[in-house]
């Protein structure tokens, strides 16, 4: 069982105790750090929840869109407000909006440009947010290691007031100085680790709107004529041809 002694010189070198012996200075920037982290994993979660959702719109995207007689029927299968409903109901718009223009112009390139705006509309919904994670990676440890300073600062002037470098005099500045730095870093590690993962996804995703949208273009372009092949067609195995016994009859 610990004594009360030792229970206060453990309560001494906490973080709290660092917090109280830094003043305004170390609570501000743990209170700015702490604001920096939460940000950072609501974003986090926010975002993967988001891109979980397009790609599940992707996988379903698959089997109902293309599988039905024309584009308004498989636009009107597609979830409500879902990215690539976007993507189609861009496309049917741009398609009728081609009839009334004045000045005519290639439906082609009229059908690529709208198809190819809608696409960058939904890439730079998707990369909201990250701005702050890769300013939370790139900030978090200069702000912690301005904590270090301001306690390496006073651990000179407790010495400097004391005439001697005893370890008493020191621990509680250094060790303030020594939990800022460790804050920074732990704040500003997750914060790069999830803004490039959530850019790789960020990949991912384009991609697949990029195919999408190709694919959509060269159909209303063809009027229905080229088709992409479902995946199910793709990988549909052959049934193997059952063969009986030969049998031999006689005349």
């Amino acid at each position: 069982m610990a004594t009360p002694t030792a229970a206060a010189a453990e309560n001494q070198f906490g973080l709290m105790a660092a917090l109280e012996q830094g003043g305004v200075i170390a609570w501000t920037v743990f209170i700015i750090l702490v604001i920096m982290s939460a940000a950072s994993w609501y974003i986090l979660f926010t975002k993967l929840f988001e891109q979980q959702k397009i790609l599940n719109q992707a996988k379903r995207m698959r089997t109902s869109f293309w599988g039905t007689p024309s584009l308004r029927d498989g636009a009107s299968k597609l979830e409500k407000n879902s990215a690539y409903r976007q993507i189609a109901d861009d496309g049917l718009r741009a398609q009728d909006e081609h009839t009334k223009l004045t000045d005519p112009v290639d439906q082609h390139e009229w059908l690529g440009s709208s198809l190819g705006r809608s696409q960058a509309a939904i890439n730079s919904k998707l990369g909201n947010g990250l701005a702050v994670l890769a300013t939370v990676g790139s900030t978090s440890p200069f702000i912690g290691l301005f904590g270090t300073v301001i306690g390496i600062y006073r651990a000179l002037i407790k010495i400097g007031a004391s005439g001697q470098a005893s370890i008493d005099a020191v621990a509680g500045p250094v060790g303030e100085a020594l939990i800022m730095t460790a804050l920074g870093l732990a704040v500003a590690v997750p914060a790069v680790l999830a803004y490039n993962w959530l850019i790789r996804r960020n990949k991912v995703i384009a991609e697949q709107l990029g195919s999408f949208s190709t694919d959509l273009h060269g159909y209303m372009v063809s009027n229905g004529a080229l088709k992409p092949a479902l995946a199910s067609a793709r990988t549909a195995p052959v049934a193997p041809v059952k063969t009986g016994p030969a049998t031999i009859t006689k005349s």
